[in-house]
């Protein structure tokens, strides 16, 4: 049978490399709370948008083999329903898959758009980068100009350079629209 498990994805690869797991849930261990929390196949999406919708944290879905799991596991009554809880650490052979989830969950199971923010900061992040790279062009073709050919082809390199660099940043705004627009 497969149980599935909500992981941090720092967490996890930790527990990868130390060659067992022992996180319960969001900000609880298994030492504090007895058992790691799972779900089955029909419950994990909304346990995904009921528990951590306001992470920030990059999380993961764990796929687990349970005729693979080392430590104990059964299914408890939770409510009107039951989830299964592993008793134990989860040792990482037992699990078959672990699936990069996306960001911030809201109940629905729909992922939030961009907020404002967002968009500011990668609105302001491209155009610095751009403004960055058009410099370089500049600096590096004036340079080269400089040098290939003497003082007076300076200011032609350094125009020539602005402009090759201004139309590769607006190449690049524009693919990023199209790929905006899609979305």
């Amino acid at each position: 049978m497969q149980i599935f498990h909500i992981a941090e994805k720092a967490r996890w690869d930790a527990a990868k490399l130390a060659g067992s797991y022992a996180h319960s849930t969001l900000g609880r261990t298994l030492d504090e709370e007895g058992f790691i929390h799972a779900a089955r196949e029909d419950q994990w999406t909304d346990v995904h948008a009921r528990y951590y919708g306001e992470t920030r944290s990059r999380l993961v879905l764990l796929t687990i083999d349970t005729d693979k799991l080392t430590s104990p596991w059964q299914e408890d009554e939770v409510g009107d329903e039951s989830y299964p809880h592993i008793y134990g650490p989860l040792n990482p052979s037992a699990v078959v898959e672990a699936t990069l989830l996306p960001a911030n969950p809201r109940p629905g199971g729909e992922a939030p758009g961009p907020t404002l923010m967002s968009e500011f900061v990668s609105e302001a992040r491209f155009r610095m980068v751009g403004a960055t790279c058009v410099m370089v062009f500049a600096a590096v073709c004036g340079f080269v100009a400089l040098h290939f050919w003497g003082d007076k082809a300076g200011l032609p390199g350094l125009v020539a350079g602005l402009l090759a660099g201004s139309g590769v940043v607006w190449l690049l705004s524009q693919r990023r629209d199209r790929e905006r627009s899609r979305s």
